[in-house]
């Protein structure tokens, strides 16, 4: 939806209509641009999330006028809409496990349910539970109006797939008046055509080719493997943060403020860094909603006591975190998809991290051993490409589609590493021309120069200080590059966000 000539139509008109909205309407504005923007997916979507919004306003309300039922109100309000998010997306998957031991058990198996997932179900559950959890622990008072409410679950931009907001922040800019601000706007629309550059020129291109490597694993093995992850960290990467964006871009475009989702994530130099650079909406949400909630929770609290009686003090406090990190991990894993693949992808992040935890000490011994060595550049670029490789290889289990079929493409990259090279007429077979590989070579630089020069302050703004010429034939030329090497029209089908199966 986001890259149709529909959607660009819609905002050209939402644009003109929101500055010209009288003073105290341009929410109800957005409010009704937002209701009929998720309705054009499909109008029964509308049900699902206007049931979310008015549960959890409801309850919020309620929190506060009933003290001594706050605990009852919670988990009851927190059960139905983790409930339907459950039953919708998880239900199937449930029912094919349970198929798999009735056929070894000789029983006929189970008929699956056609649910509807409403588009970005998983994002606005997520951002309500985080809401009432916030109301919950008086972090501040409950909305008392249930259309402003409706407003923060349903705003347009984020419905796709994110950023996972925090109503403490968006509320601040979501309902104020905003005047014609031709900075912000501007602003606004070259963060638009920045994302639309990353999902069309550089993420649907190169992802013609990661399609043509995943289709024929045994025929792609051994290096094709390896180059299959490299060009899937470059389509993921550019595909969703082009999507952020966009997001990011069309708010600022009303003179509302989205937080970041992305801070340069491969050039972490550990994969904590990483996931505190990658989705950090979503990292935080986890973080604050169920890793903290789960460690003083009563049978961590249990586990904790049990530990601390028999195996010592350390192992108490380890058990907390261990526990909380995989409940994190398994949770992060299932709400990617009801598939094995990403539970066992979140489990694998989980290992790692606490793995990594438990090494710290001889990290910080080697560190005081040889600190001149950790100091430089070199050893600094080693750890970033270890910690991209490791993401990549993790990555693996998205793009074969299943367990067994990623930790065979995994050993057959090594065993196989030797038995063919990687040739140009090979890579001229995935459905990239030359021109194309030329292309996705200048935009890749792009990429990486836009996120070099990110590390001493905001692009745009650098931009916007140079001369007038300058300043606009750099957008001018990205603009061009979008309409001429953008990956639509014949041979090219625009494919939707990875996100939105998410």
């Amino acid at each position: 939806m986001l890259i149709s000539y529909q959607f660009i139509a819609f905002l050209l008109v939402l644009f003109a209509l929101y500055y010209l909205a009288p003073r105290g309407g341009q929410w109800i504005f957005l409010l009704a641009a937002s209701l009929l923007f998720y309705a054009a997916m499909d109008a029964r979507y509308l049900i699902f999330i206007l049931v979310t919004s008015f549960t959890v306003y409801g309850a919020a309300r309620l929190l506060e006028r009933h003290p001594g039922k706050r605990k009852c109100i919670m988990r009851i309000c927190l059960f139905l809409n983790i409930g339907i998010l459950a039953a919708v997306k998880y239900t199937n998957f449930a029912l094919q496990n349970l198929n798999y031991a009735r056929e070894h058990m000789g029983k006929a198996p189970l008929d699956f349910v056609d649910f509807i997932v409403p588009m970005g179900i998983s994002f606005y559950t997520f951002q309500a539970v985080g809401y009432l959890l916030d109301v919950y622990w008086g972090k501040y008072e409950a909305q008392k109006n249930y259309p402003r409410f409706l407003l923060f679950i349903s705003f347009f931009p984020q419905l796709i797939q994110g950023p996972i907001s925090r109503y403490d922040h968006l509320s601040q800019t979501l309902y104020a008046r905003h005047d014609f601000d031709w900075k912000q706007i501007r602003f606004g629309l070259e963060r638009i055509l920045w994302g639309y550059f990353k999902k069309l020129v550089i993420a649907d291109r190169i992802g013609v080719a990661v399609a043509a490597l995943s289709a024929s694993p045994k025929h792609y093995a051994g290096k094709y493997v390896f180059v299959d992850m490299l060009f899937y960290a470059v389509q993921i990467y550019a595909d969703f943060a082009g999507g952020i964006d966009i997001t990011i871009g069309v708010a600022q475009v009303f003179g509302i403020h989205v937080k970041e989702n992305f801070v340069r994530p491969y050039f972490s130099k550990n994969l904590a860094e990483y996931w505190r650079r990658w989705h950090i909406s979503m990292g935080t949400w986890f973080k604050d909603y169920v890793f903290f909630p789960c460690g003083i929770s009563r049978p961590v609290r249990s586990v904790r006591s049990f530990c601390k009686k028999h195996l010592g003090r350390k192992a108490a406090q380890r058990s907390a975190v261990y526990i909380s990190t995989m409940v994190v991990w398994f949770s992060t894993g299932i709400w990617h998809g009801a598939e094995w693949r990403f539970v066992i992808w979140g489990l694998l992040n989980g290992i790692i991290l606490l793995a990594s935890q438990e090494c710290e000490p001889l990290y910080r011994r080697f560190r005081e051993k040889f600190p001149r060595l950790c100091r430089s550049v070199c050893y600094r670029g080693f750890m970033v490409i270890r910690t991209f490789l490791l993401t990549g290889f993790l990555n693996l289990f998205d793009i074969y589609g299943s367990v067994r079929r990623t930790f065979r493409q995994f050993f057959r990259m090594f065993a196989q590493w030797g038995e063919r090279a990687v040739t140009g007429k090979e890579l001229l077979d995935l459905g990239l021309s030359a021109g194309d590989y030329a292309v996705l070579a200048a935009g890749v630089i792009a990429l990486f120069g836009v996120s070099m020069w990110e590390r001493s302050g905001s692009v745009r703004e650098k931009i916007s200080d140079k001369p007038y010429i300058l300043r606009y034939a750099v957008f001018a030329g990205l603009f061009l590059g979008v309409i001429l090497f953008g990956t639509y029209g014949q041979g090219y089908d625009v494919q939707q966000f990875i996100y939105n199966q998410f």
